[in-house]
């Protein structure tokens, strides 16, 4: 007989992980804000879920989305925690890298031309 299966809803809701806030202290951070740690150390007051956030960064860089997925905590509850983490100094956050131009068509016809050539040959 198999067990029943597990309710994955969590036990307490995820609003709770910020005392309540709704809002960050900053409007800066996206889903795509890569949060590196800091080099203070943790203090021991921190909240449960913003602890487990900081010792998921330390290894090394993550965006708030993918922190947040790791955490299972909505993308919101995370930016409220990752701002409070930053204005305490114990997470870095930075916008992310703008995406790349998209080289000129022309330049593309060259290098599709030369290569048609080079196949010929």
């Amino acid at each position: 007989m198999n067990p029943p299966p597990r309710d994955s809803r969590r036990l307490v809701p995820a609003y709770l992980a910020t005392s309540g806030r709704a809002r960050p202290s900053r409007n800066t951070l996206d889903r795509l804000t890569v949060l590196h740690g800091a080099t203070r150390p943790t203090p021991g007051g921190i909240r449960p879920e913003a602890r487990r956030l900081v010792e998921l960064i330390q290894p090394g860089a993550l965006s708030l989305a993918e922190a947040a997925a790791h955490l299972r905590l909505p993308v919101s509850v995370v930016k409220v925690l990752v701002a409070d983490l930053v204005d305490n100094g114990h997470l870095q956050a930075r916008a992310p890298i703008p995406d790349a131009r998209l080289p000129e068509r022309q330049i593309l016809e060259k290098v599709l031309d030369g290569l048609r050539t080079l196949k010929r040959s």
